[in-house]
């Protein structure tokens, strides 16, 4: 025990102190009322103000007496019992025992040097029992009343400053009807949320056919660069997953400025209307793209090396979305690899299916680049990402980027040409050499894994043997066709929704390819 004279006495500790003090000493006056009045109405013979005077003295008397070394006994066992250091006896799930240890032990101790040293209890018998009994509901109940009302002061906390821990209910899912969100719309169904599309629906409906007549779904056809029906669409939504945007090199290329305005332009402005809407969980679809060449294994602080515009408009839709960050609003990027399998609209212009489809109908798998790395990743398994991140705790989450995938996934293209070959051996297996495309990375999945349990389901062979088993049986009847590809499609349906583009976000843009030009040239690269 720690001597008197070493006791680190705050101001929040010697307000309970004092508060404990009171407590004791009105139990004490309660006791000696409570005996005054029962003494005068039933063992007084007569009715005389003298003997009531000198009851009443005599019990004064014995207040004065006694409370000071009474109050100082409790206040050392309190102490030392944890009730003002909360030593984790105090704070455990007896606390109230603890506390009904305490006063009992400080008044039997009280009592013992009376009674041995003073020759005698100052008052009568009655009145410490009842002493003792008032003190030590008053004692218990001040504790269960100061852990309820914390309670009742963190629930409060909790639902009306800090919506943004609860777990959200509400959906609204931006590009939900493309290779990822059709993928990830049954299975937020199916988890009970409320879920609330705002597509364009560029490809018609059919993608997402399957959960257009189930309950609580609502579809807003209409362009997510229009911030009307984006308020529209964000009204009464708990959080926003942002998937759309012209996605993959080829694509992006064919129009600078559609891609800034589509891929950031647009971001911000929904992340904007989605903070200001009290939208707390916004999660972003990045690309792990961004990492552009390297021959390292990458994790989420490695350097960024863009090779192409798409990348480059992900890293600044990932530096804004930070930016905006606050206690309120919590983005969180996903940066996934490279995709593959089938959804509601599955592509064939990305390198496993593209490869595997080739195998199939034209019966000749052409690896180009052979030796580049790449991480896959299964469309479905995506979608569970995006589950996961809105499913977790939101401080996992709050401003975090997540490299989305496994590390066995990581392959060469040559090796992904080898697996199709296998599980198609009267497929020719070609290597053609060196293509346009400068990108090589190998990716660490480490902190998905161990923050929020991703394990991906899916591998590389199963999703060929998916993607052999629909074009087989004629489910998908032409994988050439312009909806299968997002550079076909935009080639070949136009771009005539093109808008006049801000200048912040041309020059973020430059600014991005200018910091990494800077990097690569001091790194030697």
């Amino acid at each position: 025990m720690k001597p008197l004279s070493r006791l680190h006495l705050k101001p929040e500790m010697v307000l309970r102190i004092i508060a404990d003090a009171l407590m004791i000493n009105i139990a004490f006056l309660f006791a000696l009322a409570a005996r005054f009045i029962y003494k005068v109405v039933f063992e007084s013979a007569v009715s005389n103000s003298d003997v009531y005077n000198l009851i009443f003295w005599s019990y004064l008397k014995a207040y004065s007496k006694g409370t000071w070394l009474l109050t100082l006994i409790c206040l050392v066992f309190f102490y030392f019992n944890g009730f003002y250091t909360y030593g984790r006896v105090y704070n455990g799930r007896y606390k109230a025992l603890i506390v009904a240890q305490a006063v009992s032990l400080g008044y039997l101790l009280f009592g013992f040097l009376l009674y041995f040293f003073s020759g005698g209890l100052p008052a009568a018998r009655g009145v410490w029992v009842l002493a003792w009994l008032v003190s030590l509901c008053l004692l218990v109940a001040a504790r269960l009343w100061s852990r309820l009302w914390r309670n009742l002061v963190r629930s409060e906390h909790d639902l009306v400053i800090q919506p943004q821990k609860r777990k959200a209910h509400s959906v609204l899912v931006i590009g939900g009807a493309g290779y990822i969100g059709s993928a990830l719309l049954p299975k937020l169904l199916d988890k009970g949320y409320r879920v609330r599309l705002l597509d364009l629906l560029l490809y018609g409906t059919e993608p997402i056919e399957n959960v257009l007549r189930r309950p609580h779904v609502e579809v807003m056809q209409a362009d997510f660069r229009q911030v009307d029906k984006v308020v529209e669409a964000v009204k009464d939504m708990d959080a926003v997953v942002h998937l759309g945007a012209i996605v993959g090199d080829p694509a992006c290329a064919l129009d600078k400025e559609l891609t800034i305005e589509v891929n950031l332009m647009a971001t911000r402005m929904i992340a904007e209307v989605a903070k200001a809407s009290s939208v707390n969980r916004f999660i972003f679809a990045s690309t792990c793209s961004v990492y552009g060449a390297s021959k390292e294994i990458l994790n989420e602080y490695s350097s960024l090396k863009p090779v192409s515009l798409y990348a480059r408009s992900k890293i600044a839709s990932e530096r804004v979305l930070m930016r905006m960050a606050t206690a309120s609003f919590a983005p969180t990027c996903l940066r996934f690899s490279t995709i593959y399998g089938l959804s509601g609209r599955t592509r064939f212009d990305l390198v496993v299916n593209l490869l595997t489809a080739k195998g199939v109908v034209d019966g000749l798998i052409t690896v180009i680049d052979g030796d580049q790395w790449r991480p896959f990743l299964h469309v479905d398994d995506a979608a569970l990402a995006v589950l996961k991140a809105l499913e977790a705790p939101l401080p996992l989450v709050r401003n975090q980027l997540f490299n989305v995938g496994s590390n066995d996934q990581n392959y060469t293209i040559q090796q992904v040409g080898e697996i199709i070959h296998e599980l198609l051996p009267t497929a020719k297996l070609v290597c053609s050499g060196y293509g346009a495309d400068s990108r090589n990375y190998r990716v660490d999945f480490s902190k998905i894994r161990k923050t929020l349990g991703f394990v991906p389901q899916w591998t590389i062979r199963e999703g060929v043997q998916q993607v052999i088993k629909v074009l087989k049986s004629g489910e998908v009847k032409d994988y050439r066709d312009a909806k299968y590809s997002n550079v076909k499609f935009l080639t070949e349906e136009g771009r005539s929704r093109i808008s006049c583009v801000n200048g912040w976000a041309n020059r973020l843009i430059e600014q991005t390819a200018s910091d990494y030009a800077v990097l690569a040239k001091a790194a030697g690269v």
